[in-house]
């Protein structure tokens, strides 16, 4: 196992984590068994967040006894200071503990600083200070914002998307995050799903000393690969080379990552499904992607008003209206071929 220095938090973790959103979607036992197997095979390092729905519960229930042996950090998405304090308490009480290890500003849209009219980062400093949080973190999907974190010297961690589609403007901010030895926590780590090797996305991540991956993971075979990769450490091969080419010919520009922020849609379209549906037409199991409600949830895209406002929201500058035409045009055409 190969535990690493989690930047000037002096935390020392399992390179490889366990992100916990999608936890949600499976039963308190399936989620006590999932987080107990990963804690067995080595991982000591879990994230989640206020906005998990029923995560933190789920944590809590499972790591009763064994807390003080784990590194947990969560996030909250508060707007003001008073809702993160709020936040904070009702994550406490989830995971049944009297601290976490890492709080994180949860993809704020600037950069909070002390003494601003928010006071998120007054909020969290006195949440520290009272012992209640041990380290301070933000999660981004924002380059600029990344950047100015980063600069500010106002934070430990830096939690970003992260994987072998990542481009140059990505790769850059691992490089700024170790020269400020600061922590860098890779999220989407799958790029939400459209990597499908475990293997391949394990390996590259071992190629990045100062990256920690935080694999959300809702199935043991999914998990086991991870665990694989931390038990008999993965090199790179020629075959898994092969597969990172060939993803990043297929991925690389502009696709949705279906990180969400776009939602919700004024008219009701399902926009972190529906504008990479050709992706995922080409990356799973087609049948999957024909179902009755796949094919409602394409239809919504004949709704769409071209408002503009999922574009506004897009971290990644994507011309969501006309992505959500092209993927519909296609779409169409393979349900003529199959159904």
């Amino acid at each position: 196992m190969a535990h690493i220095r989690l930047g000037k938090t002096e935390l020392m973790i399992e390179k490889n984590g366990f992100g916990c959103l999608p936890i949600q979607r499976i039963t308190n036992e399936a989620s006590k068994t999932l987080l107990l197997r990963a804690v067995e095979g080595g991982i000591n390092f879990f994230d989640t967040a206020r906005m998990y729905s029923d995560s933190e519960e789920k944590m809590g229930y499972a790591f009763q006894g064994i807390r003080q042996n784990l590194i947990i950090a969560s996030k909250s998405h508060a707007k003001t200071g008073a809702e993160l304090k709020e936040h904070l308490e009702v994550t406490l009480k989830n995971l049944q503990t009297d601290y976490i290890d890492l709080y994180q500003l949860h993809n704020p849209a600037y950069l909070p600083v002390p003494g601003d009219e928010f006071g998120l980062y007054d909020a969290v400093l006195e949440a520290q200070q009272q012992g209640k949080i041990r380290h301070i973190g933000i999660t981004n999907h924002r380059i600029g914002v990344a950047r100015e974190a980063i600069a500010s010297g106002l934070y430990e961690t830096l939690q970003f998307p992260f994987s072998y589609i990542a481009g140059e403007q990505e790769r850059e901010l691992v490089t700024l995050c170790a020269q400020a030895d600061m922590g860098f926590i890779a999220m989407k780590g799958m790029a939400g799903g459209l990597i499908a090797d475990g293997r391949a996305a394990a390996a590259f991540m071992a190629t990045c000393p100062t990256v920690v991956p935080i694999w959300g993971v809702q199935h043991g075979w999914e998990l086991e690969q991870f665990l694989d990769a931390i038990q008999s450490p993965i090199s790179l091969t020629d075959e898994l080379m092969a597969v990172i080419e060939q993803d990043k010919e297929m991925l690389g520009g502009d696709f949705c990552r279906a990180c969400g922020y776009c939602m919700p849609c004024p008219v009701g379209i399902e926009i972190n499904t529906c504008a990479r549906m050709s992706l995922l037409l080409r990356r799973s199991v087609v049948a999957d992607q024909l179902t009755e409600l796949a094919q409602a949830k394409m239809e919504k895209i004949n709704d769409c008003t071209a408002c503009g406002l999922c574009k506004t929201r897009c971290p990644y500058g994507l011309d969501i209206p006309n992505l959500l035409k092209a993927n519909y045009e296609n779409y169409r055409k393979v349900v003529s071929e199959h159904i």
